[in-house]
């Protein structure tokens, strides 16, 4: 049976443009939200389009091309999507901590020691400078050719660590394949920001776009130490509002709006790794603890959600042939009638950003 919608998921969905007005650009969507979690590249680039008006899975792509957009490793040793001008100040902000906190783990288990890193700065900045893109298997070959071995995971552990410290990102796919590129020539310019005014703009920027969560939320998100997150929120507590929902205490934006309340209790096709779910420690306003595992398997996978009036309800997969594009639901649940006529609608709205006729099974 459908449930009515809690007052912390609509704010969640209308703060996230899942519904409501949508950005008139990709990059507009990333900078809103901060970052969004992208290690699924075809399921990041739906999270971006469907909060943006009339997207298309060109248009996101045309602005990972434009430099508009980078996808990068900027917090909790993640891939992320971040607007271009905030990939420098984001990055200094947390990346240092996971680089920290992986070192020993790096020397012990991969043998990747400052003298090995410093091997792998100096030959990829010589096979990648003057505006070279190299896949990840070309990335590869270059440092095997350097005597750097890459095997045993070697590889995406020094891609990783590199990309954190601010040398690599990924620039645009090459034969489906995503490249990697000289950040400093990539992006030559961006934003840096003095740590405190960081800590507030990241603070203002979650809570505007993520809100209602709580400290332990942003911690979670970030990757920061509490220590820090709090000073965040305190040094941008003009711009938030604070309210107290079922005995605890969120932080948002303080605004809302009426007018997209009955929107908020439609269907929506949600990607894997969305942040309406994976941007929150606390995760049961989405989904009920009975459905977790179905929705988030062992191996920290977060699967493509079905959500209807805020909670997850099932999950979802895709399929593509030379008919088109085919989504399969997996409800926990009966269908409404007229939950199945506006699931058909959210996925013809999928179909046309991938830019293929769809059906739903």
């Amino acid at each position: 049976m459908a449930t009515k919608i809690s007052r912390i998921a609509r704010l969640r969905l209308q703060r996230q443009r899942i519904v409501g007005g949508k950005f008139e650009s990709p990059a507009e969507a990333v900078s809103w939200l901060g970052a969004m979690q992208a290690q699924d590249y075809a399921a990041a680039l739906w999270a971006i389009g469907l909060r943006t008006r009339d997207a298309t899975l060109a248009q996101v792509e045309r602005a990972i091309a434009e430099r508009r957009i980078v996808r990068t490793w900027p917090m909790r040793g993640t891939l992320h999507f971040l607007a271009a001008e905030d990939v420098r100040w984001m990055s200094a902000l947390m990346a240092p901590r996971v680089i920290a906190s992986n070192k020993a783990r790096l020397q012990r288990e991969f043998e990747l020691d400052d003298a090995v890193l410093a091997r792998c700065r100096k030959t990829l900045v010589k096979v990648l400078r003057d505006g070279q893109r190299l896949t990840r298997s070309d990335v590869y070959a270059k440092l095997e050719e350097a005597g750097i071995s890459t095997a045993k995971q070697r590889g995406i552990h020094i891609t990783g660590q590199l990309a954190q410290e601010g040398l690599l990102c990924l620039g645009p796919r090459a034969d489906k394949q995503p490249t990697f590129v000289l950040l400093d020539e990539w992006i030559p310019n961006s934003r840096t920001l003095e740590r405190e005014q960081a800590l507030a703009e990241l603070a203002r920027r979650y809570f505007h776009s993520h809100g209602p969560a709580t400290v332990q939320d942003f911690a979670w998100w970030s990757g920061l130490m509490v220590k820090d997150v709090q000073l965040g929120i305190e040094l941008a507590a003009t711009d938030l509002a604070q309210e107290i929902i079922d005995g605890r205490l969120y932080l948002h934006s303080g605004e809302e709006s009426e007018s997209e309340e009955d929107a908020a209790g439609d269907p929506h096709l949600l990607p894997s790794f969305d942040e309406y779910l994976v941007a929150y420690k606390d995760r049961s306003e989405a989904v009920e603890a009975r459905f977790s595992k179905q929705v988030i398997g062992i191996n920290g996978l977060f699967n493509a959600s079905l959500v209807i009036d805020g909670r997850i309800v099932g999950t979802w997969k895709r399929n593509i042939d030379k008919t088109g594009l085919t989504v399969e639901l997996s409800p926990f649940r009966v269908l409404l009638k007229k939950e199945l006529k506006s699931l058909d609608k959210a996925a013809r709205r999928y179909g046309d950003f991938i830019g293929l006729p769809v059906q739903v099974t």
